[in-house]
């Protein structure tokens, strides 16, 4: 028998933290490490910021959950508050963003099934996408690593490479349901999608009538300085699937949606047992209170340029290392030259926390409440770690 109970569908480190401050997270032995991965974009506002601690012990001593049967008074004003500051009409909370990408597809779909339409259920999605591990969401992805081993592809998903127009419009006829992306994939190397390639989009779902998803999972909830990336484009979707930041830890989801793509999902079309419970919205409006603050969002844009004002200065003096600096925001990517498993290594012995990716790219999506000293003190610990692995690479050269 193994070492442990649990699925091995996971390569953990051999850290266990007991605690968080802010960035901070504390092992058990009492290391400190700088948190620049926030549980993979998920801690939105640090780790036990006292508004979200002290809402979610209030909520705990009143009610856990009661099911969807009934109306849940916070879920209702986080709705609403959603769609004040968005622009949807329709929010269905859930508990992941799988889950929030699930509903966004069924919705797609039967937007086109109740207008005589069932044909179209195919949704579009863009190579290196990734919408979650369900059956589902693997397909909309399309990456094989993701669909190996777990039985043919579901079907009614078309990929094509992202900001090929050409590529686009030949795979769009009378099956297809909506387009699908992320406006920056964050699984697929921090690869932003062009603002203009994004206007593009909206104007060819209306001219096609078909509706337009997007993924803001990863990007949303001030992660990239607006409340929603699609914002910075200065268009809107139809239909978009949110988690991670929302919660601020806490796990859930939702799926917006305008009046009219949302109309067909009447009674019994979808549902969520723990969705929308009273704990998640309670946790939900929190992290909207500190969020939606007068400068917090401006804020989030001025650090977002300084940290990677730093980090292109970072990659041009360690050229061995890195290669070039992506994203915006506090969503953040270091392209490396050496394996990027190897510089998050590296940064882990030097006390600060990055997630890896696709295209050898270490993510850095660090709490959004990070301050001005703490991106110098990252900086300072990711120039320790490139400095490691080069001299791992001189001793390596000169042994050869």
């Amino acid at each position: 028998m193994s070492a442990t109970a649990l699925f091995g569908n996971y390569a953990r480190s051999s850290l266990e933290f007991d605690h968080g401050e802010g960035v901070w997270l504390v092992t058990n032995d009492g290391r400190r490490f700088l948190d620049c991965g926030s549980g993979i974009a998920v801690n939105s506002v640090g780790h036990c910021h006292p508004h979200l601690v002290q809402t979610l012990k209030s909520q705990a001593e009143k009610l856990w959950h009661v099911s969807n049967l009934h109306r849940v008074p916070d879920q209702e004003r986080l709705g609403r508050r959603l769609a004040e500051a968005t622009f949807a009409d329709k929010v269905m909370f859930c508990n992941s963003g799988a889950e929030a990408m699930e509903a966004a597809i069924k919705t797609a779909r039967r937007y086109h099934y109740d207008r005589g339409e069932p044909e179209r259920y195919h949704i579009v999605t863009f190579e290196g996408a990734f919408h979650g591990r369900t059956i589902a969401t693997i397909a909309a992805g399309g990456q094989a690593k993701y669909l190996e081993g777990f039985g043919p592809k579901a079907p009614g998903f078309d990929q094509v490479p992202p900001c090929d127009m050409e590529a686009l419009k030949k795979v769009i006829g009378p099956q297809t349901a909506a387009i699908a992306i992320e406006p920056i994939q964050g699984e697929g190397g921090i690869r932003e999608i062009p603002v203009d390639f994004l206007r593009q989009l909206r104007k060819l779902c209306d001219d096609e009538g078909i509706l337009l998803i997007f993924d803001e999972i990863q990007t949303g909830v001030g992660r990239t300085g607006k409340l929603f990336a699609h914002e910075w484009a200065g268009i809107a979707p139809d239909i978009m699937a949110i988690a991670k930041g929302i919660g601020g830890g806490f796990p859930m989801g939702a799926c917006l949606a305008t009046e009219e793509a949302a109309a067909p999902m009447v009674p019994g079309t979808h549902g969520t047992t723990f969705g929308g419970n009273p704990l998640a919205m309670a946790v939900g409006n929190a992290v909207l209170d500190v969020v939606l603050a007068d400068g917090f969002l401006e804020a989030v844009q001025a650090k977002g340029l300084s940290f990677k004002q730093k980090l292109a200065g970072l990659v041009d003096s360690h050229p061995t290392v890195f290669s070039e600096v992506r994203g915006a925001g506090l969503m953040l990517g270091i392209k490396c030259v050496v394996p990027v498993g190897d510089f998050v290594g590296a940064a882990r012995e030097a006390d600060v926390l990055v997630v890896p990716a696709g295209d050898n790219v270490a993510r850095v999506m660090p709490p959004l409440t990070i301050t001005e000293e703490e991106i110098g003190e990252a900086v300072a610990r990711f120039e320790a770690a490139a400095k490691a692995i080069e001299q791992t690479l001189t001793a390596k050269g000169a042994a050869e």
